[in-house]
Parts: C-alpha cells; sequence; structure tokens
C-alpha cells in the first residue's frame, strides 16, 4: 500500500466500455497511451492506494480501454471504478532526459528575470498549437499581482530552470 506523497496521479477512470467490465481512461499523459507503461496501478480506496491488475489494454478509437480483474460486468465497474483516480508509484516513472521537464516539475517554480526581479510563480502550462505557455502568478513577492502567459520556448524565452532552488531565469519584458 502506498501513501499520498508516494504516488502520482497519472489518469481517472471516466467511463463504462462494453458489457463485460471494461472501462474508458481519461489519462493525463502524453500520449494518452503511455498511461500503460506505468505499472501497477493504484486507486484510492478507503484512503490508502492499493495495486490493481489490468486484465487487458487497448486503444479505442480516440481515447484508451482497459479491463481489470475482478470486474466481470458492467454495473460492477460503475459502481466501483467510475470516477477514481489512477496513481503510480513515483518510483516507476522515469527521470526526464538532460534539459527535459515534466510538467509537474515546473509548477511551483519561482520565475525571475534576468536581472533578478520576480514575477511570480508558475501555476500551471497550456499546451497550444504553437508551443506550450507557461502561467505565471503574481504573488507577495513579485513585481506585481499580474497573470503572465509565457511561452515555453528553452533558450529563447526560458533562459535556466533551476529545480534544485526552485526557480526559472526568463528573458521577458514584465510591461508584457
Amino acid at each position: 500500500m502506498l501513501t499520498p506523497d508516494q504516488v502520482l496521479v497519472v489518469g481517472r477512470v471516466s467511463a463504462v466500455h462494453g458489457v463485460q467490465g471494461w472501462v474508458k481512461i481519461h489519462s493525463y499523459t502524453d500520449p494518452i497511451d503511455n498511461i500503460f507503461a506505468y505499472q501497477p496501478w493504484h486507486l484510492l480506496e478507503a484512503g490508502v492506494w492499493t495495486p490493481l491488475k489490468l486484465t487487458g489494454k487497448r486503444r479505442q478509437g480516440k481515447g484508451i480501454v482497459a479491463g481489470v480483474d475482478g470486474i466481470v460486468d458492467r454495473d460492477q465497474a460503475q459502481r466501483e471504478l467510475v470516477g477514481r483516480e489512477i496513481a503510480v508509484a513515483k518510483e516507476r516513472i522515469p527521470a526526464a532526459g538532460d534539459g527535459e521537464f515534466y510538467w509537474r516539475e515546473l509548477i511551483g517554480l519561482r520565475v525571475r528575470l534576468a536581472d533578478g526581479r520576480d514575477l511570480g510563480l508558475v501555476s500551471e502550462l497550456m499546451e497550444t498549437g504553437a508551443n506550450d505557455v507557461l502561467v505565471v502568478r503574481g504573488d507577495g513577492e513579485s513585481l506585481d499581482q499580474r497573470e503572465r502567459l509565457l511561452p515555453w520556448l528553452p533558450g529563447e524565452v526560458v533562459l535556466d530552470v533551476a529545480l534544485d532552488r526552485g526557480e526559472m531565469r526568463v528573458d521577458w519584458d514584465p510591461d508584457f
């Protein structure tokens, strides 16, 4: 059994699929079927993350579906699985490559201009067609309380990411 600080939520069971107890999975990974590479899955049950064994998994149209050991029909899947989050042990997630970062690592970083002025904290990231975007929210330590959208462009806008210091340096006009 894992504790909440030992897991990373990677998806959730979104709906039932068919009559034999299979379920639709909403994956937080990219691409969506990467969630299958992280095993075993765990579901929160009575405050404890318990392991879950899959009996099958596949892409289905634009989504993914899975069969779960011990779940034999649609009604049981609806009662016991739908709406529950899927987590994996953090130790099962491979380290990001050199110069690469998981979004979860960037959220909460303090964003500073090259001259040291503070823009705030990364509150979330958004995927857009051209590039990902950092949502930076001002706080009590920053220049102002503004929310800024900065493109994730390493080497151009993002100069340096220092996870050990909990910050990143950017080249950005604070008036923008």
